[in-house]
């Protein structure tokens, strides 16, 4: 895996990450009953995204180790995920 596989992989895992993270503990508007005028009820009241950032990096670090080491120690290949064995090579003979 080389340096630009390495960083499109964490900013895969980190967006992942954060589409999960940012509705968890989320007060909207509604729940807290301070509406602002022209807005959904269902939009956040407070949103603390500095928290949620931070604790994504730290769970996307993780799992881009993770998943960077089952790829550079080729514990899984593509050639495992293979199930209709499309990747063997042609018999020439």
């Amino acid at each position: 895996m080389g340096p630009t596989s390495a960083i499109v992989l964490y900013a895969v895992i980190w967006f992942l990450t954060l589409f999960i993270v940012l509705p968890i503990r989320l007060k909207t508007q509604g729940d807290v009953g301070e509406i602002v005028p022209g807005t959904h009820a269902g939009a956040p009241a407070v949103t603390n995204l500095k928290k949620k950032t931070l604790i994504t990096t730290v769970i996307a670090a993780v799992l881009w180790a993770i998943i960077a080491g089952i790829i550079l120690t080729e514990t899984i290949t593509v050639r495992d995920l293979d199930w209709f064995n499309r990747m063997s090579q042609p018999d020439l003979n």
